[in-house]
């Protein structure tokens, strides 16, 4: 969204891939289950998001003292459900219902935490509050937590000196995530976002009959290309990420970023938060890592190695978008935001988009000049 705005903590984690549709010979849904767990929390079926109502979420927050003035706005997010509340006699505050059985509480709380740590390092970033002496609360089955309201506007990622300030910006938060790893996060690595989304997918029957051998093999060349970068790379430094860091994830102001939801925030190669901020063609794209870099290197040392990464994790987030929405396709919100999921054409472009990344691997990594 362009222009001063309200930006939710917790928003949809991609808009990287298009698609169309309903459900086509899909095995039975497994109540609403991931699969991505990190430690196998009691689940939920998904749909319990369809009781989240506005005497819900307000009956939820008089739980821990803060009293709804009735105003009440449903924020964009499918991943969680997230929503701007009126307080009485207070500024609004933002609400975030995390999705049942997503993460442990453990595992929000690390979060939590991380996130802390680069508050008391005067990092702009947006921390769950503390209330009643904690900062995850539980109401009716639902876990929640409660943000401060944040404005801003969209970076202009086309000056280089908005691409220097994010880097050194990233370059904070990285020198603070590589202090010590997340112990509940799972990471982020061909595991954990290539191998077991694609076996999810051709396990369930979500590609079509007349498509699965195409996919099966294209999936699988994008992983060899995946592990090979990742050869190329050698061994990389993993550290605490925000995890989804888009410009969506930015919030601008005259005071300069501050950056939202680190609902994704896991362990990974510093690349990983970088990447996403690059657009255009290959030239315009070694011009932003440039500038990027410029300014990460004042906080952080960033290892070269790691350019090999790039095409290879733009792979993986492709191929785990496909399974984000399949794993969560028995939730209402999803079919109705994404009608255009799981047709044939849907199939057919992540085929093409896939072998278009099997050769962008074989290119020389994004070298700054």
């Amino acid at each position: 969204m362009e222009g001063d705005s309200i930006r939710c903590v917790a928003r949809l984690r991609s808009d990287d891939c298009a698609g169309k549709g309903p459900r086509r010979g899909a095995a039975p849904y497994n109540g609403g289950m991931t699969t991505d767990l990190h430690d196998g929390a009691a689940a939920h079926p998904a749909h319990l998001f369809a009781r989240l109502g506005p005497d819900c979420v307000l009956d939820a927050l008089d739980s821990i003292g803060l009293r709804g003035d009735g105003r009440l706005l449903a924020l964009n997010s499918y991943e969680n459900r997230v929503y701007q509340v009126g307080i009485e006699d207070s500024a609004p505050l933002v609400v975030k219902f995390y999705r049942p059985a997503r993460w442990s509480d453990a595992a929000i709380l690390e979060e939590h935490a991380f996130v802390a740590e680069l508050v008391e390092r005067e990092i702009q970033v947006v921390p769950a509050l503390t209330v009643h002496g904690a900062t995850l609360h539980q109401f009716d089955g639902f876990r929640f937590a409660v943000f401060e309201r944040h404005g801003g506007r969209a970076p202009e990622l086309s000056d280089p000196a908005t691409l220097e300030w994010i880097g050194r910006f990233i370059g904070r938060i990285h020198a603070v995530g590589a202090i010590k790893p997340y112990a509940e996060r799972p990471a982020l690595n061909p595991d954990t976002f290539g191998i077991e989304p694609r076996d999810y997918l051709l396990a369930n029957g979500f590609i079509p009959p007349e498509l699965l051998s195409a996919y099966s093999s294209v999936v699988d060349q994008a992983l060899a290309g995946v592990r090979h970068c990742y050869e190329r790379a050698g061994e990389t430094a993993q550290l605490r990420l925000h995890g989804d860091c888009h410009s969506g994830n930015v919030l601008w102001t005259d005071a300069g970023p501050h950056f939202v939801d680190f609902d994704d925030s896991r362990m990974g190669p510093a690349i990983q938060d970088l990447w996403m901020m690059l657009s255009g063609e290959r030239a315009e794209q070694v011009r932003q890592l440039g500038d990027i870099l410029a300014g990460y290197e004042d906080f952080c040392d960033f290892e070269p190695r790691q350019l090999y990464l790039v095409e290879a994790l733009r792979t993986l987030r492709l191929i785990h978008y496909s399974a984000w929405l399949a794993r969560r396709w028995d939730d209402p919100a999803f079919p109705a935001a994404f009608p255009w999921f799981n047709t044939q054409r849907y199939w057919q472009d992540r085929i093409l988009e896939l072998r278009e990344q099997v050769a962008l691997m074989d290119e020389p990594p994004l070298w700054p000049v």
